[in-house]
């Protein structure tokens, strides 16, 4: 899987964000809002990340991202790789 992940990011088809600390109350909210999940800081910074690059698109194993909002409102769009 990681390999794998290295040639997306060689074909430019993944990329990598940075969470800057401008960011941290978000990341910190994130985690109060969804304790009852509960939020790890790992999906906090995928959220983040969506909301600072305004995509919804995203690929993950991880079911809670069914659950999880952008800007507190808008749902991902999960990729389904079973269908």
């Amino acid at each position: 899987m990681q390999a794998q992940l290295g040639k997306l990011l060689l074909k430019k088809m993944v990329r990598l964000a940075s969470i800057e600390e401008k960011d941290y109350p978000r990341l910190l909210s994130l985690m109060e809002k969804y304790k009852d999940r509960p939020m790890d800081l790992a999906d906090a910074t995928l959220v983040v990340t969506a909301e600072n690059l305004k995509i919804k698109l995203i690929l993950t194993f991880d079911s809670d991202f069914f659950f999880y909002r952008i800007n507190d409102s808008q749902a991902f769009e999960v990729i389904d790789l079973y269908n």
